[in-house]
């Protein structure tokens, strides 16, 4: 069995529903999230024809907790 993700191109996004950061001010200049099934997309909004890039949940978590200690807070 193996743990491999799967390819982003052989994944339908077209049900997926997209959301962005209340913080972005509603402009077309943000990162987007999507869920498909235990996987998350993340998407530029200015570019959505493009293909998603494909992370699981834990590794979410991880940059979310990073976050939210402060890790990348020097890139802001």
């Amino acid at each position: 069995m193996s743990n491999a993700k799967p390819v982003p191109a052989e994944l339908d996004f077209s049900g997926v529903t997209w959301e962005k950061s209340p913080f972005s001010g509603g402009n077309d200049n943000c990162v987007e999230f999507g869920v498909i099934g235990d996987l998350v997309a993340v998407r530029d909004s200015k570019r959505p024809e493009q293909t998603p890039l494909i992370y699981t949940r834990g590794e979410i978590a991880a940059m979310i907790a990073g976050a939210k200690a402060g890790a990348f807070d020097h890139l802001a």
